[in-house]
């Protein structure tokens, strides 16, 4: 089955850090550009980051910018996503996915691109 697992989740308290791990299951991640998405219950899944085979990324959320640091290891099969200064806001289900469109670079915006292969997710959060 080709799907990310996603893992590095948990409860942290505002102003705290966390490392997000995406590991690719059944496929290469080698010339696929990887999308991070978060999801709170009731609302619509909201694209945060992505990172293109080139290792440039696009943040999709202006709040992450100088927060959250997307990353890639293609020789671990992994993608990064680094948060610092966590905000209650952050608090959602953290996802990563491939795009459909121009699979290896990065859409300028996550509504210009089905995206496929979600994992479960891992829950994150944020609250004192």
């Amino acid at each position: 089955q080709v799907q990310f697992v996603e893992s590095g989740g948990g409860l942290v308290q505002p102003g705290e850090s966390l490392r997000l791990s995406c590991v690719a299951s059944g496929f290469s991640l080698n010339y696929k550009a990887i999308g991070w998405f978060r999801q709170v219950p009731g609302k619509e899944r909201e694209g945060v980051s992505c990172i293109s085979i080139h290792h440039a990324v696009t943040d999709f959320v202006d709040s992450v910018r100088g927060r959250f640091t997307t990353s890639r290891d293609d020789a671990a099969n992994t993608v990064y996503l680094e948060m610092s200064n966590l905000k209650p806001e952050d608090t959602a289900v953290y996802y990563c996915a491939l795009p459909e469109v121009a699979p290896m670079l990065c859409p300028q915006d996550p509504s210009l691109s089905p995206w496929h292969s979600w994992g479960q997710g891992t829950q994150v959060t944020v609250s004192s």
